[in-house]
């Protein structure tokens, strides 16, 4: 009997973890799989420090100006968190779309660089915070032994943070390893970046003022947008107004919240410039691109 290839074995465990749900949340930490029958609407989100794959099918993420697609060759890398907008573009309900995301910890990325001796990363400099990176089969194998965890629970306190690692490891050495690098070093501008962004997370709703922020990193306002944008294809308000218009559009949709309530609650005066920047972020007015996403929800 020809044995099975790691990525149909994954292909069969996430249709068998997600046939009721279109998302689940593995027992593993950080660990999430996912499954959609047809290609969705532009939305937003926001990736946060972790590796994303699909199994089958496709996903186009849209980073400030830069398009990025992968698929079952390529995986997805995120170093710092970033406000996108993603679209799931090859799915049917006969070869639906497939994917996982791993949350990856910068703790132990750090650990790692300190206590092993490291070969060197290979391929490409990437100076973006996120970046797709060819498949490999070792990190293929890794991925499948972490999923096959989720039949033997039992197993997966003492083995899951092993594999973890293993996957680790594999990134650093990768493609994305140097970048990957730089943003676990501390005193790296990949890491100061990486705090700034934490500081704009947690204060988005606030105005901004680069040289407080500049000065809270320990940069010069020139030296803190060149890196800023360089890390996230944005500038620092470009990033700001992203994470705003991707949270009115969780409001809108989640709690209910009219388009004025949203807009002055993440930080706009202005209904209408909300409006205005709404529209060229999402690709319609408030109101009607909520309404399209309820009827969405309500046929799928």
């Amino acid at each position: 009997m020809t044995a099975q290839s790691p990525l149909e074995s994954l292909k069969k465990s996430i249709v068998k973890w997600t046939t009721d749900v279109n998302k689940f949340e593995t027992p593993i930490a950080g660990l999430s799989l996912f499954t959609a029958k047809a290609p969705s609407p532009r939305a937003g989100g926001l990736y946060d420090l972790s590796i994303c794959m699909v199994v089958q099918g496709a996903k186009k993420v849209m980073l400030g100006n830069d398009t990025l697609v992968y698929d079952a060759e390529h995986y997805l890398f995120t170093s710092v968190d970033l406000p996108t907008i993603v679209q799931i573009i090859e799915a049917s309900p006969e070869k639906p779309y497939l994917g996982l995301k791993l949350a990856l910890d910068l703790r132990e990325l750090s650990q790692l660089m300190v206590d092993s001796n490291l070969p060197s990363p290979g391929g490409k400099k990437i100076s973006r915070g996120m970046a797709t990176g060819k498949l490999t089969t070792p990190l293929l194998n890794s991925f499948k032994r972490l999923v096959d965890l989720l039949d033997t629970p039992d197993d997966i306190p003492i083995l899951a943070p092993l594999i973890k690692r293993e996957i680790c490891y594999r990134l650093l050495v990768g493609e994305e390893g140097g970048y990957l690098r730089q943003i676990a070093a501390s005193g790296s501008p990949g890491r100061q970046i990486a705090q700034a962004i934490t500081w704009l997370r947690k204060n988005y709703s606030q105005p901004l003022r680069i040289e407080e922020l500049a000065t809270l990193v320990n940069m010069s306002k020139s030296a803190f947008h060149n890196h800023f944008r360089e890390l996230t294809a944005m500038s620092p308000l470009q990033y700001q107004k992203a994470l705003r218009l991707n949270e009115a559009r969780r409001l809108m949709l989640a709690e209910s919240a009219d388009a004025s309530t949203a807009a002055f609650n993440v930080g706009y005066e202005s209904t209408s410039q909300f409006s205005r920047e709404y529209s060229r972020h999402f690709g319609a007015p408030p109101l009607r691109d909520i309404m399209a996403l309820r009827e969405k929800s309500l046929n799928s």
